[in-house]
């Protein structure tokens, strides 16, 4: 089991970047795919992107591509959300979360679904400002 601690989240107007963090500890870090995503007041938890262990490809929201950038990196057990160009329509809680790869398949963003997902961050706050 992997666990999750974001970290990164705040304030920001809109045009302006926020950078997410996502420390991992725990077993099998290298077997999951790994990403994020975001729940606004009164919406379903949402997949924002996600990245395989494995090949390495990415995977986007399509409102957030060509904004958004997802990036880990093994050896620290890090995972990261680049997000640029913010609008209000970003603001929302933000999740780190990781797919166990040996146990899914997972070949697209839909792949990475709330059923599947059992590691979970607590989640960390991003407001945007008009």
């Amino acid at each position: 089991q992997v666990q999750l601690v974001e970290s990164g989240g705040g304030l920001v107007q809109t045009g302006g970047s926020l950078r997410l963090s996502c420390t991992a500890a725990g077993v099998g870090f290298d077997y999951h795919a790994t990403g994020w995503f975001r729940q606004a007041p009164g919406k379903e938890r949402e997949a924002v992107s996600s990245m395989s262990s494995n090949t390495g490809r990415e995977y986007y929201l399509e409102s957030v591509k060509g904004r958004f950038i997802v990036s880990r990196n093994n050896a620290k057990k890090m995972v990261y959300l680049q997000m640029n160009n913010l609008s209000p329509e970003d603001t929302a809680v933000y999740y780190c979360a990781a797919l166990d790869e040996r146990l899914h398949d997972y070949n697209s963003l839909n792949d990475f679904s709330l059923n599947a997902i059992r590691s979970w961050g607590q989640g960390t706050q991003v407001t945007v400002s008009s």
